[in-house]
């Protein structure tokens, strides 16, 4: 079951940014990328780099770091270091408020 969190207000999100947030104490990194709202880990899984100031180009992410690179809207990693895909949460948004899923806790 995942429970969803108020992470951010709509407009704060802009096209090619990235911005950092806390979600129910997790480091949350939000961007937009073609209109579509993405919400993955702030912390990259190399050896946990701030993504939030990280490099985006496209929907291509850059690990300030150690130039590991991760498609923020899979996780999924492009380029090493990093041999772990990124953490990718659901989102929904309501009243023009952004909505974080984070999978309850066992």
């Amino acid at each position: 079951m995942t429970e969803f969190y108020k992470a951010a207000r709509l407009e704060e999100i802009k096209e090619g940014e990235l911005y950092a947030v806390e979600v129910d104490g997790e480091p949350v990194c939000l961007t937009k990328v073609e209109g579509q709202i993405c919400a993955f880990t702030d912390n990259c899984t190399h050896i946990s780099g701030p993504l939030n100031e990280g490099e985006l180009e496209g929907c291509t992410l850059t690990c300030p770091w150690h130039g590991a690179q991760f498609d923020v809207r899979t996780g999924k990693v492009l380029r090493g270091p990093a041999r772990q895909d990124l953490h990718t949460y659901s989102i929904k948004i309501e009243d023009e408020t952004i909505f974080v899923g984070l999978p309850e806790e066992e």
